[in-house]
Order: structure tokens, then C-alpha cells, then sequence
């Protein structure tokens, strides 16, 4: 009996020792001296937001994080967390730290100053800020971007960040306006913040801003990529550096942002949903560059030049909501690895913004709550009976919601809201939280050419369910296949992507994945294929060896005496029908500032039997996009251009007049005559 009373005794004195750890554990957090997890996340002890507006600033503080907005311009002056008093560049002017800005008529930057603050709301729970400008023709005019602007500002409880959107519109008497660019940008402390990371692959440290000038770098064949020579840190001499290889398509441009290995402070922005982004989930766009620099895009011409519609013209009236992103701000132990720590919990996070997208806590009727949208729902399937005589599951085909047009229109929208998905295994798909309005439906199909569009206008209101059922998709079709180069995938990544020259690296670019991403690949086609152009024999020649990814001119070191390039597909024939009609399918990746003239069997024929004519804007060669907008041609060939036997096509990009005058393929068939 003893030996019982003793282990109870020593049970007691355990339960009591643990106790006394659980309670110091929990005040230590409260207190933020010692860091007891891996994230510092202090939520269960915050106190209430709190919300100070004097004649110059407007502050917002829960507890975890302050941030300081000017009044009345809207500009984030200041963010302070974690004992950093600002993670943005104090060096840096008030209204070169934290801002929203347009890029309008003749590429006039205008950072979208605002002259009224309003109180949305006050609560325990949250702040929610406005700050407003109606545009004034008689002040206004030629001056700023012709907009009424509301910018938003969100700080809640527990959340150690800040919600910004912002909704824009435009009245019938507003005049003309081209609105190229409209972004969030935030110029981060240069001394803390050098590490950068957009992916799970592209993580780095970066070089500072002052390794661009042109004291410590060469400026590239385009201003935007320079070779450092000189930088700060040694380690940067010889690498490349080019923000637009930190770019990413919008689906995947949820997550990116910087690292202060210093102070284990990460700072990243966060977008809960795509539905206000333009183009479509394909439209690519920057995210982070040296600075550091953390950007939120909303609008651009990137990677599909002035194809998109950014034309807003005199008596057409327009609104419209952008965001709400997150710029969300977190801690390690200094003990951990913090850079892995601090992009796992940005993730996580992420994870939990898509979650409870609809936000239910935003104030303007311009973003409704989830009982407030609709979604639609059905399942596409593919007949192309040259492939399979059943009707085939459209898996992993990008299914979406956008303003109405004509087929494909939705890569060159840039003023409505668009909704995307994908399909599953079985070609379902289910878009929801789609906001009230009218649409079409939209798609494409991996493995197959051209797009798809239901012939019916779909009319959201909230709250109901649209049921398509089952939808059919003819992908363009005219004969059997007698030949097929590449995957239709909309991109060229299946091609052959040369390695980079060793004097133009970047580190962050040697994923596989991310290959095509390197400087200077456009000029490797010069060196590979020194002594004639790419000849590619069907039956005999692999794509993912012999086809260049992009089909660009010949650099004969002289910048003024560019060579236009022709390429050579050959194949064999064994019957020829010189009555029927034949069908070149020819699917484009990109083009810039191109022509893409073909020829069959005669290379020296005046007139080619098929030209695209100059198409293109998209640069994407340039901004190392393997895709920029997607074009598809059916070209008929009469049959007597055939000769039974050995073939050849011929094509030829004709225009010279700058180096990155080029086209990228995504696929290229062959087919017979009808059946």
C-alpha cells in the first residue's frame, strides 16, 4: 500500500510539474520573448483592432501588426511587426513604399492618389478602411487616369496582415483611355529582405538593386536582364538578372514574396482567387524582383502585348473590384531553418485564404459572399473519331466562366471577371462561387487542338446552381492523321530547349522545369544550328531533340543584319489523292512581330501557300514565356501540291526587323483528305 501511495504521490507531483510548463509555455507566447514554435503565431492572446486617424496617417494595429497608411493618398507608409518598425524602405519616399499604381495613355505612370478617408467599419473583430477619389474633368483631365478609385484596406483580429482591394470605375462621359497596367507594389527594407521565393523551385538570395546600375552590370540584348560584373556580393558576378524570369501564369500566381534571414521575417503576398486577373489562367505575369520588390498584378499587356482589350472608350461604362489579396507577414524561431519554415506556413495560410474565399468580412456590395454567388457545373467529353470511335473523357481540360465573345476571346479579355476549373478523370467539372452576370463558357482540352464554347449565354444570379449536363466538344478535324509534331498543349516546354551559355545563368532557372526560363537561349539557335536551319524528317527526327522551341532568326552578330530562318519538315508520301484536300493544322505557342509564310515542295515560289500575315505582341521569347496568346490555323492544300513520295514543307519566318521577331509552335499535323 505504500508503494501504491508513493506512485500516486510522484503522479501528482508530474501533473502538477506539467502544469507549470503548459502555463509558462502559454505566457511566453503571449509575451513574444522566447520563441517556443517553429511560426510565431501569437493569435490566441491579440487584443482588439485598434484604429488611430490623425492628419497624416491612418493607423491600424491588432496586436501582432501596425500599419500606417498616409492620409489622405492611401499610401502604405509603414508596416511594422515582430521589432522590424518597418519592413519597407524607409529611404524611400512616402509614395515609393507601399502603392497601388496604373499604367495608362502613352505609358504615363500614375500612383492613384486619393483625397478622402472613410471609416467602413470598426469593430473588435476588424478595421476596414476607404480611400477615395471621383475624377474631375476639369482637374483631372490629361492629368491622372480618368477613374473613380476606392482603395481598400482590411486588418482583423488574430491575422498578422492586411487585406487590400481596390474598386475602380469608370462613368459614361469619362474620354478615351488605353489602361495598360494596374498593380500593387510594395519596395521592401533593402538591407533585411534578400531572400526571394515564388515556388517551390524558384527560391533564392537575390542581388540588391544597386547591382543593376550600370556601374556593377551590362545591360543585355533588352534593358530588363543585365550581367552583373561588379555586385556587392562577389557571389552574383557573372549571373543574369531578368524579372521576368520570375514570372508565372496566373493559376499558379497564388503565393510569392521575401525572407529577412536576419530578423526569420517573411513578408508575402497572397491571392485567394484569380476571378479579377485578366487573360485567363494562362495569362503570365511578374510577381518579385530585386529591389526587393513584391508585386500584386491585376492588369497587364505581358506576354499578350496589345491583343488584350485594355481600350475603354467614351460612353462605355465600367466598375470593377480587384482582390482582396493578402499581405501576410510571419516569424520563426531563430533556431529553426526559417527560410523552409516560413514559406511552409505562407503555404498553409494560402491553403486557408482559398478556404473561406468568398470572404464573408468585406463591406462593398462590389465583392458578394457566397450566398450572394451562383455556380455552374456539367461534364465535357471530346469526339474526334480519328482518334477513338467512343466519346472520350475531356480530363484535366481548363473549363471557365468569362464575359461573352467569340471562341478563345477569353485570353484577350481584360475587363470582366472570368472563373476557371478543372475537370476531373471523367471530364466533370464544377466552377463555383461565380458572381452574379451573364458568361459564356469556355474551354480547352490537353491533347487536343483549338477551343471550345457553348452556344449559349449563361446568366448567373445568386444563390442558384447552373446544371449543363453533358457537352460535347468537335475539336478541329478534317482528315486521318498522316503526321503529327509536338503535343497541343499550348505551350512549346515538349521542344527542344538547349542549355543555357555558361556566361548567362541564373540560378533560380535550373529546374527542369523551369529551363526555358534562362537568358540567351534565342541565341543558342545560332550556335546549334550553325551550318543550315532545322530540317525535321517524320519517322526519323524526335521533337524533343530536333524541333527548337522557338522559331527565331539567325544572329549574325550584327543587330542591323538579322537572317530570317526557314524550316524543313520532310516526309514521305506513298499515295497521293490530287482531287481531295488536304489539312495543315498549325497551332502557335506565340508570335511576336512575325510572319509565318509556308510553302509546299517549292521553296522558291514568289508567293508562299499560306501566310499569317505580321501577327503578334506577345514578346515571349524575349521575357522567356514558353507560351504567349494561342493561334490555330486550318490551312486546306489542294492535293496536286503533293507528289507521291518524298515531301517537303517549307517555313519561313520573313520578317527581320528586330531579334525577337519570332513564333513559337505548340503543334503541327498533317491530315488526309476527307472520308
Amino acid at each position: 500500500m505504500e508503494k501504491v501511495a508513493h506512485r500516486s504521490h510522484l503522479g501528482q507531483l508530474f501533473l502538477w510539474l506539467l502544469m507549470i510548463v503548459e502555463l509558462s509555455l502559454f505566457y511566453s507566447a503571449c509575451s513574444a520573448e522566447i520563441p517556443v514554435r517553429k511560426i510565431l503565431n501569437l493569435g490566441d492572446c491579440n487584443p482588439h483592432v485598434r484604429l488611430q486617424i490623425s492628419h497624416h496617417n491612418v493607423v491600424i494595429d491588432n496586436g501582432l501588426i501596425e500599419v500606417t497608411i498616409e492620409n489622405p493618398s492611401g499610401h502604405v507608409t509603414g508596416i511594422k511587426y515582430m521589432g522590424m518598425d518597418n519592413v519597407l524602405e524607409c529611404g524611400n519616399p512616402n509614395s515609393n513604399r507601399g502603392y497601388w499604381d496604373f499604367v495608362w495613355d502613352n505609358s504615363t505612370f500614375d500612383k492613384m492618389e486619393t483625397k478622402h478617408v472613410k471609416v467602413i467599419a470598426h469593430t473588435d473583430e476588424l478595421v476596414e478602411i476607404s480611400f477615395t477619389k471621383n475624377w474631375d474633368f476639369r482637374t483631372d483631365h490629361r492629368k491622372t487616369v480618368p477613374l473613380n478609385i476606392d482603395k481598400r484596406f482590411i486588418v482583423r483580429r488574430g491575422v498578422p496582415g492586411v487585406y487590400m482591394y481596390g474598386i475602380f470605375e469608370r462613368q459614361e462621359d469619362f474620354p478615351d483611355a488605353q489602361m495598360y497596367q494596374l498593380r500593387i507594389v510594395f519596395k521592401l527594407k533593402e538591407d533585411k529582405f534578400r531572400f526571394m521565393a515564388i515556388s517551390d523551385t524558384r527560391q533564392g538570395v537575390m542581388p540588391r538593386g544597386e547591382d543593376r546600375d550600370n556601374t556593377r552590370s551590362q545591360t543585355l540584348a533588352f534593358k530588363e536582364a543585365v550581367l552583373m560584373t561588379n555586385p556587392s556580393n562577389p557571389q552574383f558576378r557573372g549571373e543574369v538578372d531578368d524579372k521576368y524570369q520570375y514570372s508565372c501564369e496566373n493559376k499558379d500566381n497564388r503565393l510569392h514574396g521575401w525572407i529577412s534571414d536576419d530578423d526569420a521575417v517573411g513578408f508575402w503576398i497572397i491571392t485567394p482567387s484569380n476571378e479579377f486577373r485578366t487573360g485567363g489562367p494562362h495569362k503570365q505575369d511578374l510577381t518579385s524582383h530585386v529591389g526587393p520588390i513584391a508585386l500584386s498584378m491585376f492588369v497587364s499587356t505581358h506576354y499578350t502585348g496589345i491583343d488584350i482589350d485594355v481600350t475603354y472608350k467614351k460612353g462605355e461604362a465600367w466598375r470593377k473590384a480587384f482582390g482582396p489579396v493578402l499581405i501576410y507577414l510571419n516569424s520563426a524561431s531563430s533556431d529553426d531553418d526559417c527560410r523552409k519554415t516560413l514559406w511552409n506556413d505562407a503555404k498553409r495560410q494560402l491553403s486557408e485564404e482559398i478556404e473561406s474565399w468568398p470572404y464573408n468580412f468585406t463591406r462593398s456590395e462590389d465583392l458578394p459572399h457566397a450566398g450572394d454567388r451562383g455556380e455552374v457545373c456539367g461534364q465535357l467529353l471530346v469526339r474526334d473519331r480519328c482518334v477513338d470511335e467512343e466519346l472520350m473523357q475531356a480530363q484535366s481540360a481548363f473549363v471557365g466562366l468569362a464575359v461573352p465573345g467569340n471562341v478563345g476571346s477569353w485570353q484577350t479579355e481584360g475587363k470582366g471577371y472570368q472563373f476557371w476549373t478543372e475537370t476531373d478523370y471523367t471530364g466533370r467539372f464544377n466552377i463555383k462561387n461565380v458572381r452574379p452576370g451573364e458568361y459564356n463558357l469556355y474551354a480547352w482540352v490537353h491533347g487536343f487542338i483549338g477551343d471550345y464554347k457553348l452556344d449559349l449565354n449563361i446568366t448567373i444570379q445568386p444563390g442558384n446552381k447552373v446544371n449543363l449536363g453533358t457537352l460535347i466538344y468537335d475539336p478541329p478535324r478534317n482528315g486521318h492523321t498522316l503526321w503529327e509534331i509536338g503535343i497541343p498543349d499550348r505551350t512549346a516546354a515538349e521542344f527542344f530547349i538547349p542549355e543555357p551559355d555558361p556566361t548567362f545563368v541564373n540560378p533560380l532557372c535550373l529546374d527542369a522545369a523551369d529551363k526555358f526560363r534562362q537568358y540567351g537561349l534565342w541565341d543558342r539557335y545560332s550556335d546549334i544550328y550553325r551550318h543550315g536551319d532545322v530540317v525535321y524528317t517524320v519517322g526519323v527526327s524526335d521533337y524533343s531533340r530536333d524541333w527548337f522551341f522557338a522559331h527565331v532568326l539567325r544572329n549574325t552578330g550584327n543587330i542591323t543584319d538579322l537572317s530570317t530562318t526557314t524550316w524543313q519538315i520532310k516526309y514521305n508520301l506513298q499515295d497521293v489523292n490530287e482531287k481531295g484536300n488536304y489539312t495543315l493544322q498549325l497551332a502557335l505557342a506565340a508570335a511576336s512581330y512575325a510572319e509565318l509564310q509556308i510553302r509546299f515542295n517549292n521553296l522558291d515560289a514568289i508567293q508562299p501557300c499560306f501566310t499569317t500575315t505580321r501577327i503578334g505582341y506577345d514578346n515571349a521569347v524575349a521575357r522567356h514565356g514558353i507560351h504567349g496568346l494561342y493561334r490555330l490555323y486550318s490551312i486546306n492544300i489542294p492535293g496536286n501540291r503533293f507528289i507521291r513520295g518524298n515531301n517537303t514543307i517549307f517555313l519561313t519566318q520573313s520578317r527581320s526587323h528586330a531579334l525577337f521577331d519570332a513564333v513559337m509552335y505548340d503543334y503541327i499535323r498533317l491530315e488526309g483528305p476527307a472520308v
